[in-house]
């Protein structure tokens, strides 16, 4: 499959960075389509349907953060963040809305298009369930994979589609630990210095969700300093 089946939406305000993302992915043959606002990129995405979005915050008609919230009610697209704001929080927020990558600027060119191509693959393997397993449970705890639906006791638990991604690979792999690095690789197809921080964040939205509280998980074990694995046994 080459790239050039791929359409990537640049939602940047700032033109000399908008021309220079774009020129980059052109050159790497991707279809590129730009928007400098964000309700210029939610017109695009919703007539264009690209296979990615690469997304400035600071937009000078609405914060980026909003578009994220927009297109996750209905879609998983792959969103990587490309933004100024490099605190914690902002990283945070932008990653539990739904966001699937997040990219301080300045940034380099090598950088941003290994991140494309690792969104991009995670999303296609994403898009295939193990045939074996279109069903989990644990307690009162179920997966339906077709739907991409988590419940406990008859209740959806509304994930991110990060945290969902977590959920479903730890299920897949059951009573088996896989460490962070295991994690990490396939959630996010490659490793920085932040990663096992962002995947403690998000194990520590999941377990709040589940209603799980500290030393007393029922579902995801902690494997200390190694990983974590779903517990298998009822």
């Amino acid at each position: 499959m080459g790239n050039n089946k791929y359409k990537i939406l640049i939602v940047e305000d700032e033109a000399n960075i908008r021309s220079f993302i774009k020129a980059n992915l052109e050159t790497s043959d991707y279809q590129v389509l730009c928007a400098e606002t964000c309700e210029l990129g939610m017109m695009m995405y919703a007539s264009h349907h690209p296979d990615l979005i690469v997304l400035d915050l600071g937009l000078p008609d609405r914060d980026g953060m909003s578009l994220i919230q927009e297109v996750r009610r209905t879609d998983t697209v792959p969103i990587i963040v490309l933004s100024a704001r490099s605190s914690e929080r902002d990283k945070v927020e932008a990653l539990d809305l739904g966001a699937n990558d997040y990219i301080t600027k300045p940034f380099g060119t090598g950088e941003l298009l290994a991140r494309v191509r690792a969104s991009l693959r995670i999303n296609r393997f994403q898009g295939v369930e193990p045939k074996s397993l279109k069903h989990f449970r644990l307690y009162d705890l179920e997966i339906n994979y077709d739907a991409r639906k988590v419940t406990i006791a008859g209740e959806e638990v509304r994930l991110t589609q990060t945290e969902y991604n977590i959920v479903s690979l730890l299920a897949t792999y059951a009573g088996k630990v896989l460490t962070y690095a295991d994690i990490i690789k396939k959630i996010w197809g490659y490793s920085d210095n932040g990663s096992v921080k962002k995947l403690q964040v998000n194990m520590a939205n999941i377990r709040k969700k589940f209603g799980e509280t500290p030393g007393e998980y029922r579902y995801i074990l902690n494997e200390l300093g190694v990983g974590y694995r779903m517990n298998d046994e009822e």
